[in-house]
């Protein structure tokens, strides 16, 4: 387990804000993500019929869509253990392999903090 207390000030934003949204929309997963400006990208998991994107592929997406060039860190909060290599992919894609990736628990705690390569 980490310490939430010794995150970053701005990881435990991501962390907070990837809580929040999973929370409030009820969904399985909850992610964000931060670019290289500074700026923050939410999400939850999509699950359409024609679409199915992880929460924190969706996060991905968003920061794409808005013109983002890199990521410095991302968030997922989750019941499973780990990202997914999808999930860890996206935000290589996006971020360089040697991009964070903190995956907290339901509860906020972030427990394993991994890198995206």
């Amino acid at each position: 387990m980490t310490d939430s207390s010794a995150l970053d000030p701005e990881d435990r934003k991501i962390v907070t804000l990837a809580r929040s949204a999973r929370a409030r929309n009820g969904v399985p997963e909850g992610a964000a993500v931060r670019d290289e400006t500074g700026r923050t990208y939410v999400a939850v998991t999509v699950a359409l019929d024609s679409l199915k994107l992880s929460a924190l592929q969706t996060a991905v997406a968003m920061a794409v869509a808005s013109g983002a060039g890199s990521l410095e860190a991302a968030a997922l909060v989750t019941e499973a253990e780990t990202a997914s290599a999808e999930d860890r992919a996206a935000v290589r894609d996006l971020g360089g392999a040697e991009t964070p990736v903190l995956v907290a628990g339901v509860d906020g705690v972030v427990r394993l903090r991994v890198s995206a390569g």
